[in-house]
C-alpha cells in the first residue's frame, strides 16, 4: 500500500520516527491504525451500553439466555 501525505503531514511523521519511539513510518502507522481499531471497539462497546440502557426495564437472565448470547459472542447458531 502507498499513499501521498502532504509535506506538514510527512514532517510530523519523521518527527515522531525521530523522536526515537518508532523505527520508521510504518511502524508509527501501523500504531496509529492499531489505535484507531481500539477507538472504534470502545466506541461500538459504548453504543451496545446505550442501546441497551434504552432497551427498557430489565429481566432477569436465565441460563438458557446465557448460553444464547455466549453462542452469539462466538459466533455459533
Amino acid at each position: 500500500m502507498s499513499f501521498a501525505l502532504p509535506e506538514a503531514l510527512r514532517s510530523y511523521v519523521n518527527q515522531r520516527v525521530a523522536s526515537g519511539r518508532y523505527g520508521n513510518a510504518s511502524e508509527y502507522l501501523r500504531e496509529l491504525i492499531r489505535r484507531d481499531q481500539e477507538e472504534q471497539a470502545r466506541k461500538r462497546l459504548r453504543d451496545w451500553i446505550e442501546e441497551g440502557l434504552m432497551s427498557g426495564p430489565g429481566r432477569v437472565m436465565t441460563p438458557q439466555h446465557r448460553a444464547g448470547l455466549k453462542r452469539l459472542a462466538l459466533g455459533r447458531p
